[in-house]
């Protein structure tokens, strides 16, 4: 039997989380815990509705689902304002706190919404900012508490990056990840550090991108060109880490001092880790030990499916070509 999500706040991001997990098949209730008038919160709910409606209809044009079914999605989904929450809170399996990132206002959400859960109700915070432990001590049975950060459009990416605390139990994390698994999600899990992964990486790769501009290194377009089919290209079929064990970590060694060194700025300085692979020799696919482990595996077999992938990919993209002979 699927849990009913209870998704607390009725935001961009509860909207979002409710279309996952109805097209999932699960009973959604969207709370909205701003106190309203009854006009207020019917207001809300019809904005709310059509949201989701109209997400749902863009997901039917570009053929994730078919039109006939968007009214059983969007049945799955109710809308309940702060005074009915008790109910809807309670019988959720899980919920996912997405009101303001305002820590006060966060706080003050979580307290009332654990109070009113049920006892073995997980309870994870989708915020972008705010570390789990600086939450967890305004929630009933912080065991059962993690953040839970999910990308947007929330109904599209896969990834979501739970980041559990010094009390959240194991367990929990099991079965939270389990349930995004079985919704067709990427959970991944990392430490309560700000930022988390995916935020902490593309600020770096944005920020560096502005300053091209900014330096007149390239157009906005260009960069953004080059973005689509060469970086991020590459990083769609090899995670990062992966990529520097198939190009060598020599490779990212020496670039470093040298771009450190013509650009003047530490911030092109490698970090330790990528010092000490290079004293212990695990460079990557070369000596078969890098960030990861390929002792044991056919590097060539390995090789030619990551191409495989590539090959996919630009076939997506509309640039496979013919051989000219």
């Amino acid at each position: 039997m699927r849990p009913p999500i209870a998704c607390l706040g009725a935001g961009r991001m509860g909207r979002g989380i409710a279309v996952v997990f109805a097209f999932a098949g699960h009973d959604v209730a969207v709370v909205d815990f701003k106190p309203r008038d009854a006009d207020g919160s019917a207001r809300l709910a019809t904005e709310a509705h059509g949201e989701i409606r109209a997400t749902l209809e863009v997901l039917g044009r570009i053929g994730l689902l078919q039109a006939k079914d968007i009214g059983t999605i969007t049945a799955r989904i109710s809308f309940v304002p702060k005074a009915d929450a008790d109910a809807a809170l309670a019988q959720a399996g899980v919920i996912f706190e997405g009101v303001p990132e305002v820590l006060d206002v966060k706080r003050a959400a979580l307290a009332e919404a654990s109070r009113l859960a049920g006892p073995q109700t997980v309870i994870a915070s989708t915020t972008s900012t705010i570390l789990v432990d600086e939450l967890s001590d305004c929630v009933e049975r912080p065991e059962r508490f993690l953040n839970a950060h999910w990308l947007n459009p929330a109904f599209l990416i896969p990834l979501v990056e739970l980041s559990p605390g010094v009390r959240t139990d194991p367990d929990v994390v099991a079965r939270l990840k389990s349930l995004l698994e079985a919704i067709g999600k990427v959970p991944v899990v990392c430490g309560a550090r700000p930022g988390f992964i995916v935020p902490r990486i593309q600020a770096l790769a944005m920020n560096e991108a502005a300053r091209l501009v900014e330096e007149g290194v390239a157009s906005a377009e260009e960069i953004d060109k080059a973005i689509k089919f060469g970086f991020g290209f590459r990083f769609a079929v090899l995670g990062i880490l992966e990529f520097i064990d198939w190009g060598g970590g020599d490779i990212l060694y020496y670039a470093s001092r040298y771009l450190t060194e013509a650009l003047d700025h530490p911030r092109y300085a490698a970090p330790e880790i990528i010092e000490r692979n290079m004293r212990e020799g695990h460079i990557g696919l070369k000596t078969r030990r890098g960030f990861l482990n390929y002792e044991g595996i056919d590097v060539d077999a390995y090789r030619e499916e990551r191409l495989a992938a590539f090959a996919s990919l630009l076939r997506g993209f509309g640039l496979a070509r013919e051989p000219v002979l």
